[in-house]
């Protein structure tokens, strides 16, 4: 049986929703296209430009998710008084800044 904690899910607006998955799909071209390069042989630096490329589109869409994230659920679980959703936004920062 899985924990509750496992099967939290988070309702998102059609637009919210929208935009998160067009970045998605962006990112997912920017890897098939590096990966296109790789099996082209292309130049080291060309490829590395666009894993900087790709990079920054990940952390772009990590910026998006994780404001809205705080705007929405941490705001409302502190206003509720669930100060320990501080507790598991500083757990998932320090995830991220490995």
């Amino acid at each position: 049986m899985m924990s509750c904690e496992l099967c939290r899910t988070k309702p998102r607006s059609d637009g919210e929703k929208t935009a998160l998955i067009h970045r998605l799909n962006r990112i997912e071209g920017q890897i098939r296209g590096l990966r296109g390069m790789v099996e082209k042989d292309a130049y080291c630096p060309d490829i590395l430009t666009q894993v900087s490329a790709a990079n920054a589109a990940l952390n772009a869409f990590t910026r998006v998710l994780l404001s809205e994230h705080i705007r929405t659920c941490v705001a409302e679980d502190v206003r509720a008084g669930n100060d320990a959703v501080i507790d598991e936004l500083l757990v998932t920062l320090q995830k991220l800044m490995k």
